[in-house]
């Protein structure tokens, strides 16, 4: 397993929408276990394959230590009319935070690591996680979901902080 570079705010990179997985093999097992020790490393809840310049649809996330789930071409079926507010953030822009509202819970359809298809729903927590992870996956970058005042304010205390 290896700690990949994390492409950093504001590399184009992250506003590249990542390409479905097809091919589920070693290769797409070694990247999962890549973008886990990476995100261990930052250190974050979630990391996509955008995140690392790898565009491809997949997601870890580790809620609770020593869980990880590894969530291939997530796709969200629907999502609640109830919303919450939650700090986000993000790997890619160490130091930063801002609160943002999504929707409280989401169902979603995945593939596992083998191809096998799943639906979930989340709630809480883990959906806004989720949420914040496809939004990188479609080129979203968290910031765009801000207003353009706190995004002005997170980039200034971002540059400030010399990262």
């Amino acid at each position: 397993m290896t700690v990949l570079p994390i492409l950093r705010y504001p590399d184009p990179g992250l506003k590249q929408r990542c390409e479905p997985v097809t091919a589920f093999n070693e290769h797409l097992e070694r990247l999962a276990d890549d973008l886990l020790d990476t995100m261990r490393h930052a250190p974050g809840v979630g990391i996509t394959g955008g995140h690392v310049g790898r565009f491809f649809r997949i997601v870890v996330i580790e809620l609770k230590p020593g869980e990880p789930r590894v969530y291939v071409n997530p796709q969200i079926l629907s999502v609640s009319e109830e919303r919450i507010v939650a700090t986000e953030g993000s790997v890619s822009m160490p130091g930063v935070t801002e609160e943002i509202e999504r929707p409280r819970a989401i169902r979603l359809s995945y593939q596992d690591l083998a191809g096998e298809r799943h639906e979930a729903v989340m709630s809480g927590f883990e959906a806004v996680c989720m949420q914040h992870e496809i939004d990188q996956l479609d080129g979203i970058f968290w910031l765009q979901r801000l207003s353009r005042l706190k995004r002005d304010r997170v980039i200034k205390k971002f540059q400030k902080a010399g990262r």
